[in-house]
């Protein structure tokens, strides 16, 4: 069953501008450190660092709260597998809030998709439950 669904769209140059303007700033307030390392180690880094901010305003849509209610930026991760997939990995109120819209005795599921054509980087996400 689905719990919900986010949808993100963002323009990439917003993103970098963004970042030239507050630099490690603005990524240390957003990004958790492994993922401005993934972010850096990429040839575009600005579209990595733009799918991720998209990743996780889809991902607060989908929990039903937006970034309110205890839900901050880096608390929603994103962590590649070994195969390249973007896995979503929720910490301190993002998961509070996952734990309490997730029906007891079931357990919670989080797919995402991220893509991104310059100027633009989208992600959606849903997230399921099943006994």
């Amino acid at each position: 069953m689905i719990l919900g669904i986010g949808i993100d769209i963002i323009d990439i140059k917003r993103i970098e501008s963004v970042i030239r303007r507050y630099g490690n700033r603005f990524k240390e307030r957003v990004y958790t450190g492994q993922e401005i390392a993934k972010c850096e180690s990429r040839k575009l880094s600005i579209n990595s660092y733009a799918k991720r901010y998209a990743v996780k305003e889809a991902c607060s849509k989908a929990l039903g709260t937006g970034f309110r209610r205890g839900v901050y930026w880096r608390d929603i991760e994103i962590i590649n597998s070994k195969s390249g997939k973007p896995e979503l990995y929720l910490h301190n109120g993002a998961r509070k809030i996952l734990d309490n819209i997730t029906p007891q005795n079931c357990n919670s599921k989080i797919d995402v998709s991220i893509t991104d054509e310059y100027p633009y980087a989208q992600a959606i996400v849903i997230i399921t439950y099943e006994k």
